[in-house]
Protein backbone atom coordinates (compact mmCIF):
# COMPACT_ATOMS: atom_id res chain seq x y z
CA UNK A 1 0.00 0.00 0.00
CA UNK A 2 1.23 3.50 -0.83
CA UNK A 3 1.37 6.18 1.84
CA UNK A 4 2.73 6.53 5.35
CA UNK A 5 2.17 4.15 8.24
CA UNK A 6 -0.20 6.76 9.67
CA UNK A 7 -2.27 6.75 6.48
CA UNK A 8 -2.36 2.96 6.42
CA UNK A 9 -3.57 2.94 10.03
CA UNK A 10 -6.31 5.44 9.20
CA UNK A 11 -7.50 3.33 6.28
CA UNK A 12 -7.55 0.26 8.48
CA UNK A 13 -9.76 2.16 10.92
CA UNK A 14 -11.83 3.94 8.25
CA UNK A 15 -11.80 1.85 5.02
CA UNK A 16 -12.59 4.38 2.31
CA UNK A 17 -15.92 4.69 0.51
CA UNK A 18 -16.00 6.40 -2.88
CA UNK A 19 -19.32 7.78 -4.09
CA UNK A 20 -18.94 7.44 -7.87
CA UNK A 21 -17.12 5.24 -10.39
CA UNK A 22 -18.50 4.32 -13.82
CA UNK A 23 -16.72 0.96 -14.02
CA UNK A 24 -19.80 -1.13 -14.80
CA UNK A 25 -20.23 0.78 -18.04
CA UNK A 26 -16.92 -0.70 -19.22
CA UNK A 27 -17.84 -4.14 -17.86
CA UNK A 28 -21.05 -4.12 -19.87
CA UNK A 29 -19.49 -2.72 -23.05
CA UNK A 30 -16.09 -4.40 -23.10
CA UNK A 31 -16.24 -7.25 -20.59
CA UNK A 32 -13.93 -5.42 -18.17
CA UNK A 33 -13.11 -7.84 -15.35
CA UNK A 34 -13.57 -6.34 -11.88
CA UNK A 35 -11.57 -9.13 -10.28
CA UNK A 36 -8.45 -8.76 -12.42
CA UNK A 37 -5.75 -6.16 -11.65
CA UNK A 38 -5.47 -3.64 -14.48
CA UNK A 39 -3.35 -0.75 -15.58
CA UNK A 40 -5.16 2.00 -17.53
CA UNK A 41 -4.80 1.22 -21.25
CA UNK A 42 -4.10 4.81 -22.34
CA UNK A 43 -1.39 7.28 -21.25
CA UNK A 44 -2.05 9.38 -18.14
CA UNK A 45 -4.82 6.96 -17.04
CA UNK A 46 -7.17 8.50 -19.59
CA UNK A 47 -10.82 7.47 -19.77
CA UNK A 48 -10.91 4.08 -18.08
CA UNK A 49 -9.22 1.12 -16.44
CA UNK A 50 -9.17 2.80 -13.04
CA UNK A 51 -11.03 0.49 -10.65
CA UNK A 52 -10.82 -3.21 -9.82
CA UNK A 53 -11.00 -5.32 -6.67
CA UNK A 54 -7.23 -5.89 -6.23
CA UNK A 55 -6.47 -2.16 -6.44
CA UNK A 56 -9.39 -1.29 -4.15
CA UNK A 57 -7.93 -3.64 -1.55
CA UNK A 58 -4.45 -2.20 -2.03
CA UNK A 59 -5.79 1.34 -1.62
CA UNK A 60 -7.47 0.63 1.71
CA UNK A 61 -11.04 0.84 0.44
CA UNK A 62 -14.10 -0.56 2.13
CA UNK A 63 -16.76 0.06 -0.52
CA UNK A 64 -17.35 1.57 -3.93
CA UNK A 65 -20.52 3.13 -5.34
CA UNK A 66 -20.77 2.09 -8.97
CA UNK A 67 -22.58 4.62 -11.13
CA UNK A 68 -25.03 3.15 -13.62
CA UNK A 69 -24.93 5.11 -16.87
CA UNK A 70 -27.41 4.85 -19.72
CA UNK A 71 -27.04 7.57 -22.36
CA UNK A 72 -25.94 10.89 -20.85
CA UNK A 73 -27.03 12.97 -23.85
CA UNK A 74 -30.42 11.29 -24.17
CA UNK A 75 -33.59 13.33 -24.01
CA UNK A 76 -36.73 11.32 -23.25
CA UNK A 77 -35.38 8.26 -25.06
CA UNK A 78 -36.65 4.72 -24.52
CA UNK A 79 -34.80 1.55 -23.61
CA UNK A 80 -32.69 3.31 -20.99
CA UNK A 81 -34.07 1.37 -18.02
CA UNK A 82 -32.97 -1.84 -19.68
CA UNK A 83 -29.42 -0.48 -19.98
CA UNK A 84 -29.38 0.09 -16.21
CA UNK A 85 -30.67 -3.43 -15.55
CA UNK A 86 -27.99 -4.88 -17.83
CA UNK A 87 -25.24 -3.17 -15.82
CA UNK A 88 -26.72 -4.55 -12.60
CA UNK A 89 -26.80 -7.98 -14.25
CA UNK A 90 -23.10 -7.56 -15.08
CA UNK A 91 -22.28 -6.78 -11.46
CA UNK A 92 -24.30 -9.72 -10.20
CA UNK A 93 -22.31 -12.04 -12.46
CA UNK A 94 -19.08 -10.61 -11.08
CA UNK A 95 -20.32 -11.03 -7.51
CA UNK A 96 -21.27 -14.66 -8.11
CA UNK A 97 -17.77 -15.38 -9.42
CA UNK A 98 -16.07 -14.33 -6.20
CA UNK A 99 -18.47 -13.70 -3.31
CA UNK A 100 -15.62 -13.74 -0.81
CA UNK A 101 -14.10 -10.63 -2.43
CA UNK A 102 -17.04 -8.38 -3.38
CA UNK A 103 -20.59 -8.17 -2.02
CA UNK A 104 -23.62 -6.10 -3.01
CA UNK A 105 -24.72 -4.00 -0.05
CA UNK A 106 -27.56 -1.55 0.51
CA UNK A 107 -27.27 -0.38 4.11
CA UNK A 108 -24.62 0.98 6.43
CA UNK A 109 -24.66 -2.04 8.72
CA UNK A 110 -24.08 -4.28 5.70
CA UNK A 111 -20.94 -2.30 4.87
CA UNK A 112 -19.77 -2.84 8.45
CA UNK A 113 -20.44 -6.56 8.03
CA UNK A 114 -18.25 -6.52 4.93
CA UNK A 115 -15.44 -5.00 6.98
CA UNK A 116 -15.79 -7.74 9.60
CA UNK A 117 -15.81 -10.44 6.91
CA UNK A 118 -12.92 -9.00 4.89
CA UNK A 119 -15.10 -8.35 1.83
CA UNK A 120 -15.41 -5.21 -0.27
CA UNK A 121 -18.85 -3.61 -0.53
CA UNK A 122 -20.41 -2.73 -3.87
CA UNK A 123 -23.20 -0.14 -3.95
CA UNK A 124 -25.21 1.15 -6.89
CA UNK A 125 -26.27 4.61 -8.01
CA UNK A 126 -28.00 5.69 -11.21
CA UNK A 127 -26.63 8.69 -13.10
CA UNK A 128 -29.59 10.49 -14.64
CA UNK A 129 -33.33 10.07 -14.02
CA UNK A 130 -33.91 9.70 -17.76
CA UNK A 131 -33.39 6.01 -16.88
CA UNK A 132 -36.86 6.08 -15.28
CA UNK A 133 -38.35 6.75 -18.75
CA UNK A 134 -41.02 8.92 -17.15
CA UNK A 135 -42.28 6.15 -14.84
CA UNK A 136 -41.80 7.01 -11.17
CA UNK A 137 -42.57 3.41 -10.13
CA UNK A 138 -39.17 2.45 -11.53
CA UNK A 139 -37.58 4.07 -8.47
CA UNK A 140 -38.99 1.23 -6.36
CA UNK A 141 -38.01 -1.46 -8.85
CA UNK A 142 -34.45 -0.18 -9.10
CA UNK A 143 -34.27 0.08 -5.29
CA UNK A 144 -35.23 -3.59 -5.04
CA UNK A 145 -32.25 -4.40 -7.26
CA UNK A 146 -29.91 -2.55 -4.92
CA UNK A 147 -29.82 1.03 -6.23
CA UNK A 148 -28.95 3.38 -3.38
CA UNK A 149 -28.91 6.77 -5.10
CA UNK A 150 -30.51 8.39 -8.11
CA UNK A 151 -28.80 11.27 -9.88
CA UNK A 152 -31.64 13.47 -11.10
CA UNK A 153 -29.78 14.82 -14.15
CA UNK A 154 -26.82 14.03 -16.35
CA UNK A 155 -25.88 15.88 -19.55
CA UNK A 156 -29.36 16.47 -20.94
CA UNK A 157 -32.80 17.60 -19.81
CA UNK A 158 -35.19 14.85 -18.80
CA UNK A 159 -38.64 14.50 -17.26
CA UNK A 160 -37.27 15.60 -13.86
CA UNK A 161 -35.59 18.87 -14.77
CA UNK A 162 -32.63 20.52 -16.49
CA UNK A 163 -28.85 20.07 -16.46
CA UNK A 164 -26.25 22.53 -15.25
CA UNK A 165 -24.65 22.08 -18.66
CA UNK A 166 -25.72 20.20 -21.77
CA UNK A 167 -28.64 19.58 -24.05
CA UNK A 168 -31.87 21.28 -22.99
CA UNK A 169 -30.19 23.51 -20.41
CA UNK A 170 -32.56 26.07 -18.83
CA UNK A 171 -31.00 27.89 -15.91
CA UNK A 172 -34.22 29.59 -14.80
CA UNK A 173 -36.35 26.44 -14.65
CA UNK A 174 -36.45 24.14 -11.64
CA UNK A 175 -37.91 20.71 -10.95
CA UNK A 176 -40.94 19.60 -12.91
CA UNK A 177 -43.96 18.06 -11.21
CA UNK A 178 -42.48 14.67 -12.13
CA UNK A 179 -39.22 15.82 -10.55
CA UNK A 180 -40.99 16.54 -7.26
CA UNK A 181 -42.65 13.10 -7.42
CA UNK A 182 -39.27 11.50 -8.10
CA UNK A 183 -37.62 13.11 -5.07
CA UNK A 184 -40.54 11.93 -2.93
CA UNK A 185 -40.34 8.41 -4.38
CA UNK A 186 -36.63 8.23 -3.69
CA UNK A 187 -37.11 9.08 -0.05
CA UNK A 188 -40.00 6.65 0.29
CA UNK A 189 -37.78 3.86 -1.06
CA UNK A 190 -34.60 4.65 0.86
CA UNK A 191 -32.83 5.94 -2.26
CA UNK A 192 -30.55 8.95 -1.82
CA UNK A 193 -31.17 11.94 -4.10
CA UNK A 194 -27.95 12.78 -5.96
CA UNK A 195 -27.66 16.39 -7.13
CA UNK A 196 -24.65 16.07 -9.42
CA UNK A 197 -25.19 17.67 -12.84
CA UNK A 198 -28.52 19.38 -12.05
CA UNK A 199 -28.91 23.14 -12.56
CA UNK A 200 -28.76 25.36 -9.50
CA UNK A 201 -32.48 26.13 -9.31
CA UNK A 202 -33.42 22.46 -9.44
CA UNK A 203 -30.65 21.67 -6.97
CA UNK A 204 -31.96 24.13 -4.38
CA UNK A 205 -35.58 23.08 -4.92
CA UNK A 206 -34.64 19.43 -4.33
CA UNK A 207 -32.86 20.40 -1.11
CA UNK A 208 -35.90 22.34 0.11
CA UNK A 209 -38.08 19.29 -0.57
CA UNK A 210 -35.71 16.86 1.09
CA UNK A 211 -36.69 15.22 4.34
CA UNK A 212 -33.63 12.97 4.27
CA UNK A 213 -30.00 13.83 3.46
CA UNK A 214 -29.24 14.46 -0.21
CA UNK A 215 -25.79 13.94 -1.72
CA UNK A 216 -23.67 15.32 -4.53
CA UNK A 217 -21.80 12.19 -5.57
CA UNK A 218 -19.04 13.79 -7.67
CA UNK A 219 -18.31 17.48 -8.06
CA UNK A 220 -15.86 20.30 -7.48
CA UNK A 221 -16.67 23.51 -5.64
CA UNK A 222 -16.67 27.03 -7.05
CA UNK A 223 -15.03 28.43 -3.95
CA UNK A 224 -11.89 26.49 -4.86
CA UNK A 225 -12.03 26.76 -8.67
CA UNK A 226 -14.34 28.51 -11.15
CA UNK A 227 -15.88 25.94 -13.53
CA UNK A 228 -19.41 25.24 -14.78
CA UNK A 229 -19.27 21.72 -13.29
CA UNK A 230 -18.71 22.98 -9.74
CA UNK A 231 -21.24 24.01 -7.10
CA UNK A 232 -21.25 27.20 -5.04
CA UNK A 233 -21.38 27.88 -1.32
CA UNK A 234 -25.16 28.34 -1.30
CA UNK A 235 -25.51 24.84 -2.73
CA UNK A 236 -23.04 23.46 -0.19
CA UNK A 237 -25.06 24.97 2.65
CA UNK A 238 -28.32 23.63 1.20
CA UNK A 239 -26.94 20.07 1.21
CA UNK A 240 -25.29 20.39 4.62
CA UNK A 241 -28.42 21.89 6.19
CA UNK A 242 -30.23 18.63 5.36
CA UNK A 243 -27.38 16.48 6.70
CA UNK A 244 -26.04 15.46 3.30
CA UNK A 245 -22.52 15.15 1.94
CA UNK A 246 -20.53 16.18 -1.13
CA UNK A 247 -18.06 13.89 -2.92
CA UNK A 248 -15.05 15.71 -4.37
CA UNK A 249 -14.20 14.66 -7.92
CA UNK A 250 -10.64 13.72 -8.95
CA UNK A 251 -10.70 15.39 -12.39
CA UNK A 252 -8.01 18.12 -12.77
CA UNK A 253 -10.15 20.09 -15.23
CA UNK A 254 -12.79 20.65 -12.56
CA UNK A 255 -10.29 20.97 -9.71
CA UNK A 256 -8.17 23.63 -11.38
CA UNK A 257 -4.91 21.71 -11.39
CA UNK A 258 -3.23 18.33 -11.25
CA UNK A 259 -1.88 16.56 -8.19
CA UNK A 260 -3.16 16.15 -4.65
CA UNK A 261 -3.14 19.82 -3.65
CA UNK A 262 -6.21 20.79 -5.73
CA UNK A 263 -8.19 17.85 -4.30
CA UNK A 264 -7.24 18.91 -0.78
CA UNK A 265 -8.13 22.54 -1.59
CA UNK A 266 -11.67 21.57 -2.66
CA UNK A 267 -12.16 19.32 0.36
CA UNK A 268 -10.89 22.00 2.74
CA UNK A 269 -13.20 24.58 1.19
CA UNK A 270 -16.21 22.37 1.92
CA UNK A 271 -15.03 21.98 5.52
CA UNK A 272 -14.40 25.71 5.88
CA UNK A 273 -17.90 26.57 4.61
CA UNK A 274 -20.11 23.87 6.15
CA UNK A 275 -17.96 21.76 8.46
CA UNK A 276 -16.28 18.38 8.41
CA UNK A 277 -19.54 16.38 8.36
CA UNK A 278 -20.27 17.20 4.71
CA UNK A 279 -17.14 16.16 2.78
CA UNK A 280 -16.61 12.83 1.02
CA UNK A 281 -14.81 11.18 -1.90
CA UNK A 282 -16.41 11.28 -5.37
CA UNK A 283 -13.67 10.19 -7.77
CA UNK A 284 -15.56 9.74 -11.07
CA UNK A 285 -13.07 6.97 -11.87
CA UNK A 286 -13.86 5.17 -15.12
CA UNK A 287 -15.91 8.14 -16.27
CA UNK A 288 -14.67 9.99 -19.33
CA UNK A 289 -11.99 11.81 -17.34
CA UNK A 290 -8.24 11.79 -16.88
CA UNK A 291 -7.88 11.54 -13.07
CA UNK A 292 -5.46 13.66 -11.12
CA UNK A 293 -1.92 12.28 -11.13
CA UNK A 294 -1.60 10.47 -7.78
CA UNK A 295 -5.23 9.33 -7.83
CA UNK A 296 -5.28 7.52 -11.16
CA UNK A 297 -6.71 4.49 -9.32
CA UNK A 298 -7.60 3.48 -5.73
CA UNK A 299 -4.00 2.68 -4.82
CA UNK A 300 -3.37 6.40 -4.42
CA UNK A 301 -5.99 7.04 -1.75
CA UNK A 302 -3.53 6.76 1.18
CA UNK A 303 -1.47 9.49 -0.48
CA UNK A 304 -4.54 11.73 -0.33
CA UNK A 305 -4.93 10.81 3.33
CA UNK A 306 -1.35 11.90 3.98
CA UNK A 307 -1.96 15.15 2.10
CA UNK A 308 -5.09 15.88 4.16
CA UNK A 309 -3.19 15.28 7.40
CA UNK A 310 -0.34 17.47 6.20
CA UNK A 311 -2.87 20.22 5.42
CA UNK A 312 -3.91 20.27 9.07
CA UNK A 313 -7.03 18.08 9.13
CA UNK A 314 -7.48 16.05 12.28
CA UNK A 315 -7.50 12.26 12.15
CA UNK A 316 -11.20 12.38 13.03
CA UNK A 317 -11.96 14.76 10.16
CA UNK A 318 -10.04 12.59 7.69
CA UNK A 319 -11.91 9.52 8.92
CA UNK A 320 -15.20 11.28 8.26
CA UNK A 321 -14.08 12.24 4.74
CA UNK A 322 -12.90 8.71 3.95
CA UNK A 323 -15.90 6.85 5.34
CA UNK A 324 -17.81 8.27 8.25
CA UNK A 325 -19.92 10.89 6.50
CA UNK A 326 -21.15 8.47 3.83
CA UNK A 327 -21.95 5.86 6.46
CA UNK A 328 -23.98 8.38 8.44
CA UNK A 329 -25.94 9.51 5.39
CA UNK A 330 -26.68 5.92 4.40
CA UNK A 331 -27.88 5.13 7.90
CA UNK A 332 -30.17 8.18 7.94
CA UNK A 333 -31.64 7.32 4.53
Amino acid sequence: MLGSDDAKALHAEHPAIDLHADTLMWSRWLGYDLHKPHEPPLPFAALGGHVDVPRMIEGGMGAQFFGLVSLPIAERARGLARVIDEQIDTLEIALARSPSKLRLVKKAHEIEACRTDGVLGALLGIEGAHALEGDVSRVASFARRGVRYLGLLHFSANEVGYPAYGRGRKDHEGLTRFGVETVEACEENGVLVDLSHINKRGFLEACRLARKPPIVSHTGVLGAHEHWRNIDDEQLRAVADKGGCVGVIFCPEFLGGNGLEPVVRHMKHIIDVVGEDAVALGSDWDGFIVPTRELKDPRGLPLLTDALLAAGLSRDAVGKALRGNVMRVLAEA
